[in-house]
């Protein structure tokens, strides 16, 4: 959820009226736009600022997060404090509140993809041994949006709306290649935007597997993001109106036996199993009564 002083830079200007992806305006894209309401970008932007490991933040912290001017940030702290949304201590510093987790729940609740493709996902992790993920991109980052976990050698469980990586992680280069070259293009200029250094060095990654992914239809971590966990995802779409999401299989490659046996099974059968089951999903989410199509235990 963190923030960044780049939202006020320039360079985030360019194209941004036009930017086909959602998510990823920023305050300083709005300048002209009559029905943008700051007031509100600028409530979210200091939500946003939180990461998982803060448990509270000073005013002056949230100020270097979000850019915003330590007058705003005040403001903005007390209204969010009394609304719930922030819960304030006795050092006068902040942490989300109860109200934040309010207003994730209706959504994952009524999520269609989600209550679809638990049971597909289920079964894919009770067949290939994996750790079995869905996620979508937030912003610059993907999140979970639900985990069936099997592989208990995997030091990774990941936590529902816990983010990871765009560029260094199987799910996240799933996310940007599925898509048309212009909605990419707009991604990785944000990308490059937030963070250039970062960006150098993380973008051979996914250029290195366009051709792949083109060909195969699913993405390969090896380790990129976490050491000994492998991956691969490949990207569905439940409806032509909806986002794109991802499913992915990861498995912890411990031992060299385990590295090069379950390396080779992971891309030879686990991502063919996978592939099929995404598009089952896509498929149960389309047709009409989409649950009663999801397979038995």
């Amino acid at each position: 959820m963190r923030g960044t002083a780049s939202m006020r830079t320039p360079a985030t200007r360019a194209g941004a009226a036009r930017a086909p992806v959602p998510g990823l305006a920023r305050i300083a894209d709005a300048t002209g736009d009559r029905q943008f309401a700051i007031a509100l970008a600028r409530g979210l932007e200091v939500l946003r600022a939180f990461g998982p490991g803060d448990r509270a933040l000073s005013n002056r912290e949230l100020c270097d997060r979000t850019g915003l001017p330590k007058a705003t940030v005040s403001r903005m702290t007390h209204t969010l404090t009394l609304l719930g949304y922030l819960s304030r201590g006795a050092d006068q510093r902040v942490s989300l509140g109860a109200g934040v987790l309010a207003l994730g729940y209706p959504l994952l609740a009524g999520l269609p993809v989600r209550q679809v493709a638990r049971p597909w996902l289920e079964r894919l992790a009770r067949e290939t041994g994996c750790t079995v993920n869905l996620g979508t991109r937030d912003r610059l980052s993907a999140v979970y949006l639900d985990s069936c976990r099997v592989d208990r050698a995997n030091p990774w469980v990941p936590d529902i709306g816990s983010p990871l990586p765009l560029l260094t992680s199987a799910m996240g280069r799933a996310l940007i290649l599925a898509r048309p070259a212009a909605e990419q293009a707009t991604i990785l200029n944000r990308l490059k935007v937030d963070d250039a250094r970062r960006f150098r060095d993380e973008r051979a990654l996914l250029d290195a597997e366009r051709e792949p992914f083109r060909r195969r239809g699913f993405t390969h971590s090896t380790g990129q993001w976490r050491p000994d966990v492998h991956a691969v995802a490949v990207a569905l779409r439940p409806s032509p109106r909806d986002e794109w999401v991802a499913l992915n299989c990861t498995l912890s490659l411990h031992g060299a036996h385990r590295r090069a046996a379950d390396a080779a099974r992971l891309v030879d059968e686990v991502a063919p199993a996978m592939i099929e089951t995404a598009r089952r999903i896509e498929a149960a989410c389309r047709a009409e009564g989409a649950p009663d199509r999801s397979p038995r235990p």
